[in-house]
């Protein structure tokens, strides 16, 4: 016999209540009796209080259009300023992600240029470019 998930949740907070009510009326057996009929009282007031909650799954909330990515098509209340308003963001992004790889750019060329005017400035033979550790030489020159 199969259930739902839904089902099977349902099941396991009923079970869950009723060994959590088992264990309370236990305790409760060698109370005092104005303290069980407060206790009883208590019990009453919380159950008309109780809320009902329904689970909502997967597939209603599809159906009740839960999510604005799936309502992007409907006219259901989005204007034009709306669905503008809701790009921005992603605009934004864009341009901020546009802006960060120029300025790395720039750097990297600025440090290029750098090494590039120190090589050329500096004195040096033409043999010492050719030389394995003028690498090394450059990198803790720096």
């Amino acid at each position: 016999m199969t259930h739902s998930p839904q089902k099977k949740a349902e099941i396991l907070q009923d079970r869950f209540g009723l060994k959590t009510a088992a264990y309370l009326s236990a305790g409760a057996a060698d109370l005092p009796y104005d303290i069980s009929e407060r206790l009883r009282a208590a019990r009453v007031q919380a159950l008309a209080r109780r809320k009902i909650v329904q689970l909502e799954t997967a597939a209603s909330a599809v159906n009740a259009g839960g999510s604005a990515a799936l309502n992007w098509g409907s006219d259901d209340g989005l204007t034009w300023w709306s669905r503008i308003g809701s790009m921005v963001p992603l605009l934004a992004l864009a341009v901020g992600l546009l802006a960060i790889n120029s300025i790395q750019n720039d750097n990297r060329a600025q440090e290029v240029a750098e090494v590039d005017v120190a090589l050329l400035t500096d004195e040096l033979p033409p043999a010492a470019f050719a030389d394995p550790g003028f690498v090394q030489f450059l990198k803790t020159a720096r």
